[in-house]
């Protein structure tokens, strides 16, 4: 039966339950065939009937769900011009929502830039590139709901689908590295052990591994190099038959959410894994090249490169913008996914040379009725100059605080003159997101992240060891402001193992009662070693999945971690909606919101926050000094507490603040013990009296109100 006209939108594949919509956006082709391809990678090709508006489309009856097709482009190809329409190329829908097969790295899918198509390539099949599915877009998502948890309750843990389960115990080996995997109810105990509240995953569109990855026998094992904006990756589906991911993927997202655990995707919208002009044709360089990439002025027409990848996408062409928001709509609406971070999103907002932070990408997700609701999160960054954009994205956007990591990871270590930017990090950073109307958790806060050390290597290394990477160590960043407490690497040393678990102590403790949004790496709490490399994109292996044989181990880290949670979602001090205002907030009360003090009990003082050598500082939280007001639009109060840091490597005797800031005080958490209290006992200290805060730790101390008689 001859195709009907179909319509033009919406692009892609979209089944009724009767047959296919066909839709393909390019305004390069002169005529798109449309190729189905059976069980045995026959085609049948079929011309795209109608054209409006710069799509191609057509309606097939009776074509439905698990059907793979891909696209023949025709159209000029004249690579000098930016112009690669090739038909020889079989190629991936952008808008498709399921994908399969992998990439035979066979030299005809490579894009060189000169020469006619015909000179250099033989008809690309079936079997050698992967093919777009149509899928069913029907679920039963039962009662599903968002949990919606607000930004200053949310506690992130970022993961890898495949390494946070490829060696649970638990999870059944079928399911090991999968979504189903992780929707596991041992995986989801843990993560609610932990108090974790939104899981941030890596990526999970389609993405393929480079081929120079593969002539080393290497894996892309992070997923940065996506080649499909709308399909979860099919190799992390434990039944990917019949685009058996998608339906998975729900599942997932349906468990945690019974579980009140968002779900955060990292996407990767700012290049796609067809790299520069030396790269593989395999979707948008074939369909219309010049709209979705961005290249030079000048000829020949090579790729502007702001992310290191070989190619940025074009944010300044309408419908490549199109693509980005049609994707993060269908993640949110069909998928019911509840926010996500941008990898790269200085990125999206060069709509010329330099970053805009008025780009037309911010007004559009500014405007949009879904994607405006969900958790938006910047990694305020690229490669390309001025990229470091930390501070500067628009109110709506929170963003992954690089500043928060590297003063934390400072202070710690011992560096000198970092106590005036550590109280600014602990705090909410309000030098960064105050002045244009954001809140202190307009502020991702984390100390590790999958790029770099994880927290036990941050305590073991100094410096980083790739050499698994077969890039000679050059690659991975060698600023880490890492200190291996004495000795590189793992050791039997007790003293140095005892000052290392003092020091994950201390940064976990530090991370969680920060003002912000806190986010854990998966498996930190079970002192998760890379072995010192700091850069394993490309280890798809035991170096970088999680060894759940270290739980038995570091069983008190995991309930420290716990505990730590809990009395940050029990004491709203912690997790203010506003920024501390330095002064008493209450009418009649005399006391700040917040105050610092030196060691020996003094008010800091302008030459005390500059102080080379001061390691050590004091905090006082005034819990009846909070602004905010809970869903009922009562006032938030809460206790009274005291935050002492020593980072020096010597004990100092410290001297609480006179009366008027408290009379009696009860330690809480003391992370040189590891010890965590959930209910004061009896006062251990009076205002004025003493305490021993050991050499590098955290201590944290509970005003005790004193009984009326």
């Amino acid at each position: 039966m001859p195709p009907w006209p179909g319509t033009p939108y919406p692009l892609g594949a979209t089944y009724d339950g009767v047959g296919t919509n066909f839709a393909l956006f390019s305004e390069a082709a002169t005529r798109v065939e449309l190729c189905l391809v059976d069980e045995e990678g026959k085609e049948e090709r079929i011309t795209l009937p109608e054209v409006d508006g710069f799509v191609h489309h057509g309606y097939l009856l009776g074509v439905g769900p698990g059907q793979r097709y891909g696209y023949r482009v025709h159209g000029p190809y004249e690579p000098e011009k930016g112009l690669r329409c090739n038909p020889n190329k079989l190629l991936i829908d952008p808008y498709a929502k399921a994908i399969s097969g992998a990439v035979d790295w066979d030299e005809s899918l490579f894009g060189y830039p000169f020469g006619s198509p015909e000179e250099r390539n033989d008809a690309d099949s079936a079997g050698h590139v992967p093919l777009s599915t149509v899928v069913s877009p029907f679920f039963d998502w039962a009662d599903d709901r968002p949990p919606r948890t607000p930004y200053n309750e949310t506690v992130i843990y970022e993961a890898h689908v495949r390494g946070l389960t490829m060696n649970h115990p638990e999870v059944p080996p079928r399911l090991r590295g999968t979504y189903a995997g992780l929707a596991h109810p041992a995986v989801i105990e843990h993560l609610q052990k932990l108090g974790v509240t939104a899981i941030e995953l890596m990526p999970v569109h389609q993405f393929i591994t480079d081929h120079g990855l593969v002539e080393k026998g290497l894996a892309n094992y992070w997923g940065y190099n996506t080649i499909g904006f709308f399909a979860p990756n099919e190799a992390y589906a434990a039944l990917p038959e019949q685009a058996g991911q998608v339906q998975e993927f729900k599942g997932m997202v349906r468990a945690l959410h019974e579980a009140n655990i968002e779900v955060i995707l990292d996407v990767v919208y700012n290049h796609t894994a067809e790299g520069n002009h030396l790269g593989p044709t395999l979707s948008m360089r074939g369909i219309d090249n010049q709209a979705y990439y961005r290249l030079v002025d000048d000829e020949p027409k090579y790729y502007m490169d702001y992310t290191g990848t070989g190619n940025s996408l074009n944010v300044r062409n309408p419908h490549t913008l199109q693509l980005i928001m049609d994707s993060l709509r269908y993640w949110v609406t069909e998928m019911h996914v509840d926010g996500f971070r941008f990898d790269l999103a200085a990125t999206l907002a060069r709509e010329f040379y330099d970053v805009d932070r008025l780009s037309t990408f911010f007004d559009l997700v500014q405007q949009d009725p879904t994607v405006s609701r969900v958790k938006l999160i910047a990694e305020p960054w690229d490669v390309g100059p001025g990229g470091y954009q930390v501070g500067n994205f628009p109110p709506l956007w929170t963003e992954w605080n690089g500043k928060y990591r590297d003063t934390v990871r400072d202070f710690w270590r011992g560096e000198p003159s970092t106590l005036g930017e550590f109280a600014s990090r602990l705090t909410g950073s309000s030098d960064l997101y105050q002045d244009d109307g954001r809140r202190p958790f307009a502020s991702i806060n984390f100390v590790t992240a999958h790029d770099g050390f994880t927290l036990h290597d941050l305590v073991s290394y100094n410096e980083k060891h790739n050499e698994a990477n077969g890039e000679g160590g050059k690659d991975g960043a060698d600023d880490n402001r890492s200190w291996n407490c004495g000795v590189e690497g793992e050791t039997d040393d007790k003293e140095v193992n005892a000052l290392r678990e003092r020091q994950r102590r201390n940064f976990l403790a530090t991370l969680l009662l920060s003002q912000g949004v806190p986010m854990l790496l998966h498996g930190d709490e079970l002192g998760r070693t890379q072995q010192g490399n700091n850069n394993a994109y490309c280890q798809d292996n035991d170096l970088s999945w999680v060894d759940w044989r270290l739980l038995e181990h570091n069983a008190d880290l995991v309930h420290f971690v716990g505990k730590l949670t809990e009395f940050r979602r029990n004491h709203p001090v912690f997790r203010r909606r506003r920024f501390f205002q330095g002064r008493p907030i209450r009418k009649g009360d005399e006391v700040a919101d917040i105050a610092w003090f030196t060691p020996s009990g003094q008010e800091m003082k302008e030459q005390n926050w500059d102080d080379a050598f001061g390691k050590s500082v004091v905090v006082f939280l005034n819990g009846k000094g909070i602004p905010d007001l809970d869903q009922r639009g009562m006032r938030v109060e809460d206790d009274s507490f005291l935050m002492a840091f020593n980072a020096h490597y010597e004990d100092i005797e410290w001297t609480l603040p006179d009366e008027e800031y408290g009379g009696e005080w009860a330690v809480m958490i003391d992370t040189a013990k590891g010890e965590i209290v959930e209910e004061p006992g009896e006062p251990d200290v009076a205002a004025g009296g003493k305490l021993t805060l050991p050499a590098r730790s955290l201590m944290v101390l509970q005003r005790v109100e004193q009984s009326e008689e």
